[in-house]
């Protein structure tokens, strides 16, 4: 059996992830001591941008081995994922390959709109869970007091199999439940064994009544005994409870302290003891016509690897993380992208500890690692030997864009380079997108943080200086009414001139009816070959604006009468004529700007429902309807002018402590309540 699992840790800023990572690592004796946030000197967090701004931004993979309890020896990765929630995208990244989701709560703050996010993560890609609750030893840290919001916000099938012994900085032991044991923190470090002491014992021993009783009920002839006075043996039980995490219908409870270690031996045990029954399960890939196939973890199967991540080195360059899903890859094969079609060569294998590689000559199905200088595999795709074929792995969640900003190189070299950098960090993070729009280079993520990360990135990597600027609102215009225009091209500058003459009716469309144009001309006024040439040069006065600025849209255009000569028409001068006649129509005629208004879809608990629809009418919004989610959360849809919409994201996070969830989508436009300049 392959015991090697990937664990994503996955919970609200702030919650100690990285500081228990940093102590599982020191008690699996992969480093001498625990760094620290303050310091920069943890092993997850070594980006520059993390260590400037103390916090976990992009997934950082930590492989340890561990000789747990139960005589084996394991192997693991832990995903220490981000908490902001403009990092969204690394924590589905990581979901996507992980065997297991470790839900980790402070005990001092308890659940959070983070923690909340999180568990919707895992929920969306499906990965069983556990809780960890972390920071015990902290003053104000209330086990049971955050194990009722956990089973208020997650429902009954939490299961707590720890408490803690002691409370705030006397937390220096745990009970096992199930183990009817205390497990005790010695003087350097190394878990201790006890009999359980009187204060937890009746607690401990409720507890294990109550998952004893919810795993028999899943198995026959365990009730059966049950009911009979037979209890299950310890190793029974942990055995059941691990298949019961597996299939998704229990979510044990532990608790810990990363600072103090206290606890971190039993839960790397806890991860152990699941392991066979996690790794049971088959991964399911997509064929090319959406179909979902299971595929068994199988080392001597067909070799199938999921590329869940990709990140940018400054010095190696681009680095794919693996999660092989069946058979063996060794150091020098060759595989097909199954999802983009490059072919590509494993140039070199490695298992990953933050910023160190620990080469390896293969890795097994189950097995997570690393692999640099891949050319055509992006983030969450799929590398196969075979020649043919198309496959995905499990579709990700989406993460509409709700904040953009205009990025403006600071030189020419920079201009240059600004594509294919900001292609290769799109590749990396399925929530970015880039758009080209007025000759401005539009960035969309999820908040201001993600794209200051992004300028920080660019910059360091790919040596990239960008300024930015607020996006500009896509105003447009249309015409106020009907008119007729002229446009008449006569040059003679020897030689050759040019001539041409094109009248035109101008008229507005309906709302989103675009552009017409309609060649009404008769008895070759305008000969047949010029007729496109009209319309392109009409074209370019649209898109070059009305009076206001803004591309002028929803209207017609009709040409009904022209002039030619037989020696000075041409092409270009009948273009330049069409373009002269609506612009005299524009100007002529006048406009009437619009604004773009998009749908934005809020989902907050129903508490902030008032303060949300107060704040929406205040943007100009207008509330379309209100709804319940099963959950009991507020949903409210409305209208908002895009205008009143460039720092939504960030003022609702505000207004809602971070539990307001935002959709924003293009819907119509509008006439705008003033005239605004482009």
């Amino acid at each position: 059996m392959n015991r090697h699992i990937m664990a994503a840790l996955v919970g609200s800023a702030g919650s100690g992830m990285t500081t228990l990572v940093e102590a599982v690592l020191h008690r699996a004796g992969a480093i001498p001591r625990q760094g620290t946030i303050a310091a920069g000197t943890t092993v997850g967090d070594y980006q520059p941008e993390e260590i400037a701004r103390s916090t976990t931004l992009t997934t950082g993979l930590t492989f340890l081995e561990w000789d747990a309890d139960d005589g084996n020896h394991y192997a693991m990765t832990l995903a220490d994922t981000p908490g902001h929630p403009d990092f969204i995208g690394g924590v589905d990244a990581a979901l996507s390959a992980a065997d297991l989701a470790v839900v980790v709560v402070s005990a001092v703050t308890g659940v959070t709109a983070g923690t909340r996010a999180a568990w919707a993560a895992a929920d969306a890609a499906g990965v069983p869970r556990i809780v960890m609750v972390t920071c015990a030893d902290r003053p104000q840290a209330s086990f049971h007091r955050v194990l009722g919001q956990l089973r208020e916000s997650f429902g009954s099938h939490l299961w707590p199999i720890e408490l803690p012994i002691g409370t705030e900085e006397d937390f220096l032991a745990v009970a096992d439940v199930l183990g009817k044991r205390a497990l005790v923190r010695g003087p350097d470090g190394q878990q201790i064994i006890e009999p359980l002491p009187a204060e937890v014992a009746a607690e401990s021993q409720a507890m294990l009544d109550d998952v004893t009783e919810e795993i028999v009920t899943h198995y026959d002839a365990l009730l059966e005994a049950y009911l009979e006075g037979n209890e299950p043996s310890v190793d029974e039980l942990q055995r059941r409870l691990a298949e019961r995490v597996a299939d998704g219908d229990a979510v044990p409870v532990i608790v810990a302290s990363g600072v103090t270690e206290t606890g971190v031996d039993r839960f790397i045990d806890v991860l152990c003891r699941l392991v066979p029954a996690l790794t049971a399960r088959d991964a399911t890939i997509r064929t090319g016509d959406g179909t979902e196939i299971a595929v068994a973890r199988d080392p001597g199967g067909e070799p199938l690897v999921h590329a869940f991540d990709v990140v940018a080195d400054q010095f190696i360059g681009q680095i794919a993380m693996l999660k092989v899903l069946s058979g063996t890859v060794r150091t020098g094969d060759r595989l097909r992208n199954a999802t983009t079609g490059a072919d590509e060569r494993l140039s070199g294998l490695f298992h990953v500890r933050g910023a160190q590689r620990l080469p390896v000559d293969e890795l097994q199905a189950g097995d997570v690692g690393g692999v640099a200088k891949l050319v055509g595999t992006p983030a969450n795709s799929l590398l196969w030997t075979r020649a043919a074929g198309h496959a995905l792995p499990r579709e990700l969640p989406e993460r509409p864009a709700v904040y953009s900003v205009v990025l403006e190189p600071v030189s020419q070299a920079d201009t240059e380079k600004l594509s294919t950098a900001l292609a290769r960090a799109v590749a990396e993070d399925h929530t970015l997108t880039v758009e080209l729009s007025g000759g401005h280079t539009i960035v969309r993520g999820l908040g201001d943080t993600h794209v200051a990360v992004l300028v920080d990135r660019l910059k360091r990597l790919f040596g990239v200086n960008v300024t930015t600027s607020p996006a500009p609102v896509a105003y447009r215009e249309t015409v106020a009414g009907r008119t007729q225009a002229e446009g008449r091209l006569k040059k003679q500058s020897g030689g050759h001139g040019q001539f041409a003459v094109v009248h035109v009716n101008v008229s507005p469309l309906a709302p989103g009816g675009g552009f017409e144009f309609i060649d009404s001309v008769v008895g070759g006024a305008v000969p047949r070959q010029y007729i496109p040439a009209v319309e392109k040069g009409v074209r370019d006065a649209l898109e070059r604006g009305g009076p206001h600025g803004h591309p002028v849209v929803d209207v017609r255009v009709e040409l009904v009468d022209g002039k030619s000569h037989s020696v000075d028409s041409s092409d270009m001068a009948f273009r330049t004529a069409g373009s002269m006649g609506v612009h005299e129509a524009l100007v002529k005629v006048g406009t009437v700007v619009l604004e773009p208004v998009s749908t934005v879809t809020v989902t907050a608990p129903m508490t902030y429902q008032g303060a949300i629809m107060t704040d929406l009418a205040g943007r100009r919004g207008r509330v379309h309807d209100t709804q319940m989610t099963d959950a009991g959360e507020a949903v409210v849809i409305a209208g908002v002018p895009d205008a009143e919409l460039q720092r939504y994201v960030l003022d609702l996070r505000s207004l809602t402590q971070g539990y307001g969830q935002l959709t924003i989508v293009p819907d119509h436009y509008e006439p705008a309540p003033t005239p605004t300049k482009a």
